[in-house]
């Protein structure tokens, strides 16, 4: 985002412009929108078969007891593309990375979230189906790294940027939505933060705020992947609204929030009167919203039919699930 000043008489004040240029989409009929989306995912080198369960057990299986046999996840997977092998063996990696535990009975296996990997799990929850920014207040949330040991700044970076926090200057993190009192908390679970100064402030005008947007974040990149995500999937809203099956509508569901949520967790979240006009990931939102809840009754049927755990079938969905993009439907 551009700032630009403007003088008229003595008055001087900031125009917000934005720093990228909406591109024209053109609707481009697909007679089979699960094809192309499976056909595009498969042409990703490497095929990140991980990130795919990632995505598979955050959206499908966290809110149904987070567990399922080995062999379903395999039968899950099979129309995106990975071989057997490279299931078993994504798996094993997140057990390794803490995502996952594994169990066995005889010959067969059964991986469930772990408790490091459900808590990452609810905090992506959050974020990924989560509405709009309410109305901001004007106030920041700021971080102070000076007193932090060295060796623990970059763990402490990393942790605030997940939540969405820009750096305007080395050592300084900021965000405008994300409460103090949430930051304390945050930096104060593993002691991770210890010598960090939380502070609250607001800036001098709105030229301040605008600076301090443009310093701490890359709207640029970041609008023009929303722009790809939609590129990609207006096709798919018509046929969303009544897919032909429930293996498709599982495809179309899985491969939505895999392609958003990659996106989505990079995104600041910032207050609409931060933003610059036209912002696309405002109708990225919507657009995944109104395809997820197409998709959403049909999926889960497909899940129910082809997914189990090694001691019977999943159980059903969480309450939770229906409050996700501001409430799905319960019926179908």
């Amino acid at each position: 985002m551009i700032l630009t000043r403007v003088i008229a008489g003595d008055n001087h004040f900031c125009v917000r412009m934005p720093r990228f240029r909406l591109l024209r989409h053109r609707m481009v009929k697909r007679p089979d929108p699960t094809a192309a989306l499976l056909s595009r995912f498969r042409r990703q080198r490497p095929l990140r078969t991980g990130s795919l369960i990632v995505t598979i057990f955050g959206d499908l299986l966290a809110p149904r007891g987070g567990a399922i046999s080995l062999g379903s996840l395999i039968k899950l997977l099979a129309r995106f593309g990975p071989t057997e092998r490279l299931v078993r063996t994504s798996v094993a990696r997140l057990a390794h990375d803490g995502w996952l535990e594994g169990r066995r009975a005889g010959r067969l296996s059964e991986y469930r979230l772990s408790g490091t990997g459900r808590q990452r799990f609810q905090d992506a929850t959050r974020r990924i189906y989560a509405g709009p920014a309410p109305d901001w207040p004007g106030r920041w949330t700021l971080v102070l790294l000076a007193g932090v040991d060295a060796p623990a700044r970059t763990r402490v970076r990393d942790l605030l940027r997940w939540e969405g926090f820009g750096e305007p200057e080395s050592g300084l993190l900021a965000h405008p939505a994300f409460a103090a009192a949430d930051a304390r908390a945050l930096l104060g679970r593993d002691h991770a933060g210890d010598g960090a100064i939380v502070l609250e402030s607001r800036a001098g005008s709105e030229c301040d705020d605008l600076r301090l947007v443009e310093r701490g974040w890359d709207l640029s990149e970041l609008a023009a992947r929303y722009l790809r995500f939609i590129d990609a999937f207006e096709a798919v809203r018509a046929w969303s609204r009544e897919p032909s099956l429930p293996a498709d509508a599982f495809v179309v569901r899985t491969l939505l929030i895999h392609e958003y949520r990659k996106i989505h967790l990079r995104d600041p979240l910032l207050p609409p009167a931060l933003l610059p006009g036209h912002w696309p990931g405002t109708r990225a939102y919507e657009l995944c919203r109104a395809i997820y809840e197409g998709v959403f009754a049909a999926a889960e049927r497909h899940l129910s039919a082809t997914a189990a755990r090694l001691d019977g079938p999943l159980p059903a969905p969480e309450p939770a699930i229906y409050r996700r993009f501001a409430g799905l439907p319960r019926g179908g």
